[in-house]
């Protein structure tokens, strides 16, 4: 099973012409970093697994993507989490609600185990046993490089035939997984990728890279600003307004407005350099995300 090579645009942000790598569009649900990082899944041909295994957020990207990943393989998804809250079960929305959509099971460890534990705790107890293929939470897995690699190749590609020069490379993190794999096989090539940590901070970035066992990192821009992740903050918001007016394209509420107000502080210092920004999906959150944006500063 193969999926199509997504394409490139071209867009203009505060008068700042870009290149948008456009993996939102790798696969109706199957799309964005994640699903790069599943992408060595799709290769399994192996009869024995039945059960696709994960643990997250009940509204992390990654439920989808293991989600429409099953769905495509035959298997069944058990993705664990610590708790649904009463009024998600109510009133399945976002990435919770697509996966259910696709025969996901979302189950709640606080109502499975006889004492608190984490779900991967809770996993390496009573599911990884025989017919269960377990992905560790968020796809930070060194399986990821080969779906990474893959993209590396489809941007050389466009950087030969648009004869670019002088390219930089783009994206946030949560993991790192994608931005250390994606510089891992660019650098070679003098292309330089950059990056911001949007969980956890920088020092929280470095030991994920490190735990990848690479020693060779990306270059991590830092916000003017302590960013906490998952608090909504009015620049956020109105980054993410902008650009959906400026090029519309629909960009992640959780992830991105932070890579662009730190690209904000990036461009006068790289005004000869052109960007290309990786679109990694991940917009079904935005179901989730924007009515509490609105709800807190209208619009």
């Amino acid at each position: 099973m193969k999926l199509n090579q997504t394409p490139v645009t071209q867009h203009t942000f505060e008068g700042f012409t870009f290149f948008l790598k456009r993996d939102d569009q790798l696969h109706p649900h199957f799309s964005g970093n994640k699903a790069r990082k599943l992408m060595a899944l799709l290769e399994v041909e192996d009869p024995s697994v039945t059960h696709l295994i994960g643990y997250g957020s009940p509204q992390a990207n990654s439920l989808l993507s293991l989600a429409a990943l099953a769905d495509m393989k035959g298997w069944q998804l058990e993705f664990y989490v610590d708790r649904i809250p009463a009024w998600l079960k109510e009133t399945p929305i976002g990435n919770y609600r697509a996966a259910l959509n696709l025969g996901a099971k979302v189950l709640a460890v606080s109502d499975l185990a006889s004492k608190p534990m984490h779900p991967s705790e809770y996993i390496h107890l009573h599911r990884s046993g025989e017919g269960c293929l377990v992905v560790p939470e968020g796809g930070r897995t060194p399986i990821a490089e080969k779906g990474v690699a893959g993209l590396a190749q489809e941007i050389l590609t466009w950087v030969e035939e648009a004869q670019q020069s002088n390219l930089i490379v783009a994206l946030p993190s949560g993991t790192g997984t994608t931005a250390l794999f994606l510089h891992k096989h660019l650098k070679p090539h003098g292309i330089e990728v950059v990056t911001c940590a949007c969980v956890g901070g920088t020092d929280y970035l470095i030991e994920q890279f490190k735990e990848l066992g690479e020693t060779d990192f990306p270059t991590v821009l830092q916000p003017e600003t302590k960013h906490h992740f998952g608090k909504l903050y009015p620049q956020d918001y109105q980054v993410w307004q902008s650009l959906l007016e400026q090029t519309g394209v629909e960009f992640d509420l959780l992830y991105d407005p932070l890579m662009w107000r730190c690209l904000e502080n990036w461009r006068p210092q790289n005004r000869g350099k052109s960007l290309l920004y990786i679109h990694q999906g991940g917009i079904i959150g935005n179901e989730s995300m924007l009515p509490r944006y609105r709800r807190k500063f209208g619009g």
